[in-house]
């Protein structure tokens, strides 16, 4: 085991984290760490938590809507888990954010400042019952591509949260599947409502995975992640992975994918696609997507309703 000790310069300190997280070592919250990597981990994981809270808020908008008793207790429980996936992050981030006396509260007050972003797909309508299955078969589905790819982070707590948090998207996206698998066996009326909804989707699920290179944005942050082996995959290589994997799928169900120019290439295995507005992309950062901010008030006059719990626990 690789020991940093306050002894050595800046440079020694770096020169043995390296050689810890390339020999596989998990850094742990009371670690010595450089900044950019502190500062990388409290980006990406307040992020990931924050977009955990807002994801549920969408499917919570079909609770009282789903079309049975048993549906409408599929969706709560969905609601519950990833609102507890939420509170599990923050957790985790709250440890990266001592150093510099923040918390959990400091994190809800960048959410509404526009400071914390949290994920385009988040910010989208969900205008009938299939949006609910989309969300919970594709979002879901992307999200699990994006995990686990994480799964081997460097970084031990947010490891390990993932593989909890993993473990129930994988229940979480056959909820959805079952959801898309009934509407598709039903009739004419509801076949068209998943490729209506499929159509609006489409565009957001490719976007989730983020730009394929920082051309695209000026942002490097993937090669961050991987360098600091946070993940391992570029984000094309996982938009890729996810195409692999759900256009066979969507085409069985007899679903047309809504881009005409969509061809797969057997050399290279790899998919050409449309690429999506990225200037919409960037636009939706800014939370001035279609729900952005019905989104946020909603979890502004949360936040602010239940202060009074937040008082009594602090007391």
């Amino acid at each position: 085991m690789h020991v940093i000790t306050e002894h050595m310069t800046e440079e020694e300190r770096m020169s043995v984290f390296v050689e810890r997280i390339e020999t596989g070592e998990k850094i742990e919250a009371d670690d010595w760490m450089p900044e950019e990597y502190r500062q990388t981990l409290i980006k990406l994981i307040s992020m990931h938590g924050i977009s955990e809270i807002m994801g549920a808020l969408p499917e919570k908008e079909w609770v009282p809507r789903a079309p049975s008793l048993y549906r409408k207790l599929g969706i709560m429980a969905k609601v519950q888990d990833e609102m507890g996936h939420g509170q599990l992050l923050l957790r985790v981030v709250e440890d990266l954010m001592k150093p510099y006396g923040r918390n959990r509260a400091d994190l809800m007050q960048d959410l509404f400042s526009g400071k914390l972003k949290f994920h385009n797909v988040f910010h989208m309508k969900t205008k009938t019952w299939a949006d609910a299955g989309i969300i919970g078969w594709l979002v879901d589905g992307a999200a699990i591509i994006t995990q686990t790819n994480m799964l081997g982070a460097s970084y031990g707590p947010y490891a390990r949260a993932l593989k909890r948090i993993c473990a129930e998207e994988v229940f979480h996206a056959q909820h959805g599947e079952a959801i898309i698998l009934a509407l598709a066996e039903g009739n004419k009326m509801q076949r068209a409502m998943i490729q209506e909804a499929l159509d609006r989707w489409w565009e957001p699920l490719l976007m989730f995975f983020g730009p394929a290179s920082k051309e695209t944005t000026g942002s490097s942050k993937q090669d961050v992640t991987i360098k600091y082996k946070i993940r391992t995959n570029t984000n094309e290589e996982l938009r890729q992975r996810f195409l692999s994997k759900y256009i066979p799928r969507v085409l069985a169900l007899g679903l047309t994918i809504p881009d005409s120019t969509l061809s797969y290439d057997e050399s290279s295995k790899t998919w050409s696609y449309q690429q999506p507005d990225w200037n919409e992309f960037r636009k939706i950062t800014r939370n001035e997507g279609p729900f952005s901010q019905e989104r946020l008030n909603l979890r502004r006059v949360s936040y602010d309703n239940n202060a009074w719990v937040r008082r009594a626990l602090a007391h």
